[in-house]
């Protein structure tokens, strides 16, 4: 299998992503963000893909037959967020912390600007 077979095969095992012929799409950096991490830490042998579609199925059946696609993502990064604490990778209060951090750097980032964290500290 080439690689761009064993990247579709990849593709094919995640449900209802959202792509084009030339692989995945994202409508905002943090869903690619969010994506390259998932992938990061399957190259790293953190989790086999199965486990990982396993987990996006379950999260995407949770949230109901009614979804639109838009919030996609959203499902992704909480898929994420619960593998990575079953797999003990991080926990709960160390997930609250970046979400919190993450609240104050957009708070604290003018419109149509990129968010960066510990920005909003600069200028405390």
């Amino acid at each position: 299998m080439s690689a761009s077979d064993s990247e579709k095969a990849a593709l094919d095992a995640i449900p209802s992503i959202p792509r084009n012929t030339e692989g995945p799409v994202f409508a905002e950096p943090w869903q690619a963000q969010a994506f390259a991490m998932t992938v990061a830490l399957y190259d790293a042998g953190r989790f086999t893909w199965p486990e990982w579609a396993d987990m996006l199925s379950d999260e995407l059946r949770q949230a109901g037959a009614g979804q639109t696609g838009e919030d996609y993502y959203h499902h992704w990064l909480a898929a994420l967020e619960r593998l990575s604490s079953d797999k003990g990778l991080t926990d709960e209060a160390e997930l609250e912390d970046r979400r919190r951090a993450w609240d104050r750097a957009a708070r604290a980032t003018p419109h149509g600007s990129p968010i960066v964290l510990g920005a909003e500290t600069a200028t405390e």
